[in-house]
């Protein structure tokens, strides 16, 4: 199964870097948090969390020019809420600098997107300026609720991401303020927006939805927005786009 390998790598990854970095504290954060949860907490509308990455296991590589910080300056300019940046480098071309350059060059908050598995990452997200982060129910299963406990500790938001209704019990069990509706089966890559119509309802008021994955045009948007999706993460749509401001503007119908 494909989580599995990359959940491997992500140990191996984390467990390598550790012995490297030994006893050494870690320096303090850019500059004050900002809020993400705040940010896709919709008033009027649905907000965008715009995504960079370099490429994706299904997909290969999506952007020749990759570039972090000038894509995310793009894709705020364009309207996005809050920018998720994926860290993973072996299946995504990622690397936790991206996370530090991103946070550098826009005013909005950042979400670290990686295989969060082990206390030590939620130390490196803080230090390297995330304002929140994922977590993955498949991924961390047991451990959810103090990893969770970790991130607010570190003043990080969290979001924990869902794919069926037995993971999102454990999420609404586990206090999860913001529940991310993953649209793509991890073991098949099979899309299918129908789980978020699915999920939604089961999830009560006063938590943020967030849709994840699959969400091409604005009809999926609109389609989103009418089932009580509070947000969408999307990033395969703008790193294939000649122009990503003008494709976050064709998404929301501006």
């Amino acid at each position: 199964m494909m989580l599995q390998r990359m959940l491997a790598n992500t140990r191996a990854d984390v467990a390598e870097a550790k012995r490297r970095r030994g006893s050494e504290p870690w320096p303090p954060r850019l500059d004050p948090r900002r809020d993400f949860a705040a940010a896709v907490r919709p008033t009027d509308g649905l907000r965008l969390i715009a995504e960079v990455k370099r490429r994706s296991p299904s997909r290969g590589l999506l952007r020749e020019d990759y570039d972090p910080a000038g894509l995310a300056l793009q894709l705020a300019r364009g309207g996005a809420a809050a920018i998720s940046v994926l860290t993973d480098a072996k299946f995504f071309g990622g690397a936790i600098e991206h996370l530090r350059q991103v946070r550098i060059a826009v005013d909005r908050p950042a979400l670290r997107k990686d295989f969060i598995v082990d206390p030590w990452q939620i130390e490196q997200s803080a230090s390297a300026g995330a304002d929140a982060i994922l977590l993955i129910v498949a991924a961390v299963g047991a451990d959810l609720k103090a990893l969770m406990d970790q991130a607010a500790a570190r003043d990080l938001d969290v979001l924990v991401e869902v794919h069926d209704e037995a993971e999102l019990e454990q999420a609404l069990a586990d206090q999860a303020s913001i529940i991310g509706i993953n649209n793509r089966d991890l073991s098949t890559f099979r899309v299918d927006l129908g789980t978020t119509l699915r999920l939604r309802p089961m999830i009560p008021e006063g938590r943020i939805v967030v849709s994840e994955s699959g969400i091409r045009d604005a009809a999926d948007v609109r389609r989103l927005r009418d089932a009580g999706v509070h947000a969408i993460l999307v990033g395969e749509a703008f790193m294939t786009a000649p122009n990503p401001a003008v494709k976050v503007r064709e998404l929301l119908g501006d």
